[in-house]
């Protein structure tokens, strides 16, 4: 059966479903932890030169062929000491979130995996690699997406049940993603402020939108210090709590590095955001895959014919 992804301009349209959140909550907010660091293009993995993107080198650019020393200790923070500073901010106040992990960044940091793990949170699978798959061929993106699988078997003893590519998919992600099976939905799309059902090959796949919007990467655009991240976030949690009071919850996905929001500054604005929410009434702070489970349970596959 053939397949290809459609785009879809409509959504729910003007009335949005009621997403029935646990205890009439207002809105449900997902914290995203990407854990990418070893996982880079890297000169060491083939690549022949040093990713340096989402690092305070970004924009120089110093080294473009060949190994950028600097660019790799840049990463080594971020799983050297952002990654336990981030987990300590939700571990004290007892919040959960979702690690958007890449296999092979876990395989190289076994005392991170070994935290995942124990943690009680979910794994959403980040790939094998952070590279860009919609780069890759079939045979390759088909086989990275097992090799992502089996991995994170090995170094958590957790099989990850979503997906989400670096920065987005190919054309053949999403059927490759449920032709592997074992998932539950995939995050690689960023057009809405729910979950929703699509059709994939005649079955159903879930799709938990993600956003670019509440991320912390803003940190090397317009956001320059924790204050201006943590209004910004603020304002867009407030204006859908707002919302969620007159009648239309929705969800808010915020997305963190450990190479960017671990650092010290930057993790002063998590703080504030954290226990601003914390402060409101009906927010579930909540795993990614327990929204997945509850659109599941309260909201199931309308059945087929649905626009892919």
């Amino acid at each position: 059966m053939h397949y290809e992804v459609k785009r879809d301009f409509v959504g729910y349209g003007r009335h949005t479903p009621d997403p029935r959140w646990p205890n009439g909550a207002r809105i449900a907010v997902n914290f995203v932890l990407n854990v990418e660091e070893g996982s880079e293009p890297s000169v060491q993995d083939g690549e022949g030169f040093t990713e340096n993107n989402l690092t305070e080198a970004a924009a120089r650019a110093q080294i473009p062929r060949g190994r950028d020393l600097a660019a790799e200790s840049m990463f080594e923070y971020g799983s050297r000491a952002g990654f336990w500073r981030i987990l300590r901010a939700f571990d004290e106040r007892k919040l959960p979130l979702t690690f958007f992990a890449c296999a092979l960044a876990l395989e190289r940091n076994q005392p991170i995996a070994e935290a995942i793990r124990d943690s009680g949170m979910d794994i959403c699978s980040h790939g094998w690699r952070w590279v860009k798959h919609y780069e890759m061929d079939e045979a390759e993106e088909r086989s990275q997406i097992a090799r992502a699988v089996a991995s994170f078997r090995k170094t958590t003893g957790l099989t990850p049940e979503g997906w989400y590519c670096r920065y987005g998919p190919s054309v053949n992600t999403r059927r490759l993603v449920a032709e592997h099976g074992g998932f539950l939905y995939d995050s690689d799309y960023y057009g809405d402020e729910l979950p929703h059902w699509v059709t994939v090959q005649g079955n159903p796949h879930l799709v938990v939108p993600y956003t670019m919007t509440t991320n912390d990467a803003r940190h090397f655009g317009a956001a320059t210090t924790s204050d201006d991240w943590f209004q910004f976030c603020r304002d867009h949690f407030d204006v859908l709590h707002a919302e969620g009071a007159a009648g239309r919850p929705v969800m808010m996905s915020i997305g963190l590095h450990s190479r960017i929001t671990g650092q010290p500054a930057r993790a002063a604005g998590l703080h504030r955001l954290l226990d601003h929410m914390a402060a409101k009434e009906g927010v579930w702070i909540t795993r990614r895959i327990d929204i997945a489970r509850h659109w599941v349970q309260t909201h199931p596959y309308p059945g087929k014919g649905l626009n892919e």
